[in-house]
């Protein structure tokens, strides 16, 4: 597991009000608008971790325009979505804090950039959700708002590597409500540390990996195995 960008505040950040209304419309996940050649690095990587996972059946929660369910078709792995949504077409709709579907009913349940859509205290519901209902794993990303500097060299006969070069900072950012996100990693209050030891209070999981995405740094992975 890396470390960049851990805190060691754990000073907790009242949500605002709340409800399980939609926070965009449809025309938000305009291809223009939403769908940047960084977004489309972090699909990859979507895909990448759920296929190592050779699952028969997989469940994602917040479909988005719904590219990831699209490409994984192509590939032939069978997903179904759920979301509050109807006009996003979802397999399911409903809550994430209920998941309509048995106990280990999916191989892989996964949730990309849907999470701090919903206040904290929700959000790890939807999570001990997600475990629930998985059997094999769950993948997770998240935003991280910690900056990192992405970087690359390229070594003749050897090949490229990837890097970070992580700002200094010692004051942290206070999260406000954005209409979207009701907190990200690494803002005052949600240090990564955090974040996972109350993902670890929710069930009986281990972490396989968490990474940022280097195309992408705003995009943080988790992988986690279930017992």
């Amino acid at each position: 597991m890396d470390n960049e960008g851990i805190l060691t505040s754990d000073v907790p950040i009242p949500a605002d009000q709340y409800s399980m209304s939609k926070q965009v419309d449809k025309s938000h996940y305009k291809f223009e608008s939403y769908m940047g050649k960084s977004r489309w690095a972090s699909v990859w990587h979507q895909l990448d971790e759920v296929i190592k996972m050779e699952p028969e059946r997989v469940l994602e929660i917040g479909p988005g325009p719904g590219i990831f369910k699209a490409a994984a078709t192509a590939l032939g792995i069978n997903v179904e979505t759920l979301d509050i949504d109807p006009e996003l077409a979802p397999d399911y709709v409903g809550s994430a804090l209920q998941i309509p579907l048995p106990d280990a009913s999916c191989d892989v349940v996964c949730a990309f950039q849907m999470l701090e859509h919903l206040p904290w205290e929700d959000g790890k519901q939807a999570f001990r959700e997600m475990v629930r209902v998985a059997d094999k794993g769950i993948v997770v990303s998240l935003p991280d708002a910690a900056v990192l500097w992405p970087n690359s060299i390229y070594i003749p006969k050897i090949g490229k590597f990837n890097f970070f070069i992580p700002r200094q900072s010692v004051r942290r950012e206070v999260h406000e409500f954005d209409g979207e996100h009701y907190w990200e990693i690494n803002k005052r209050g949600y240090p990564l540390k955090r974040i996972l030891r109350e993902f670890f209070e929710v069930s009986s999981i281990s972490l396989l990996t968490t990474y940022r995405v280097h195309e992408n740094p705003y995009h943080r992975f988790f992988v986690f195995a279930k017992y």
